[in-house]
């Protein structure tokens, strides 16, 4: 490996654990209290060496968010080629799940965490949305559609935002609930998978017609 290839690695190396020291910072102490000078003392570094990769704390929240969404995107694009779109609602769900225990940090941030920044529309459009590949909310969308145009679903059913947004819901309250309370012992939480598994047909199962439940 030469030099210029070897620096490049090691600049890569240094901003994955600003992001990754930011994430966890963001979801413990929330995006207000957060500030680049504690993420340098996170890693152990100076302010400046932070600024060289990121202009501010919204820029860096900014890329924290395109990197998980789009990791949650390509989790998602290993079920494409599902050739049932009712099927694929359900390994959506479940890929969802998976993601969401998997990388437990990420979720809090992408979905329990507030964050003091928004995007514009250029910046959204830089960051593929509505594309099916890069946003995993056009993907789930595109799914529910192609099942209303082959209509699997139940005829009152016809709005696909509504209809994902529910499927989202669902899955979201399983995830959520075991990120937030497994260390709980006031219940007998039964496997998450399982709960899982159980919402996700439920609520396919639900919007489906009888001959394709």
């Amino acid at each position: 490996m030469g030099i210029t290839e070897r620096r490049e690695r090691e600049k890569q190396e240094v901003r994955q654990r600003i992001l990754d020291a930011a994430r966890e910072l963001f979801v413990k102490d929330g995006y207000e209290a957060v500030t680049m000078r504690k993420v340098a003392d996170a890693i152990e570094y100076s302010p400046t060496a932070l600024y060289l990769h990121f202009k501010d704390k919204e820029a860096l929240i900014r890329e924290l968010c395109h990197e998980d969404f789009l990791s949650l995107a390509r989790a998602f694009q290993r079920i494409a080629r599902e050739p049932d779109p009712l099927e694929r609602l359900r390994k959506i769900g479940h890929a969802y799940v998976d993601f969401g225990l998997t990388h437990p940090n990420h979720y809090r941030l992408m979905f329990m965490t507030e964050r003091g920044v928004q995007t514009t529309d250029e910046e959204q459009k830089e960051m593929g949305k509505g594309n099916p590949t890069q946003d995993a909310y056009a993907f789930l969308r595109a799914t529910v559609v192609e099942a209303l145009l082959k209509e699997k679903l139940r005829p009152e059913f016809t709005d696909p935002d509504l209809i994902s947004q529910a499927l989202w819901a669902g899955v979201h309250g399983v995830v959520s609930l075991h990120v937030a309370m497994r260390h709980d012992s006031w219940m007998d939480w039964k496997p998450v998978r399982k709960v899982a598994a159980l919402v996700t047909d439920t609520m396919v199962d639900g919007l489906a017609r009888k001959k394709d439940r």
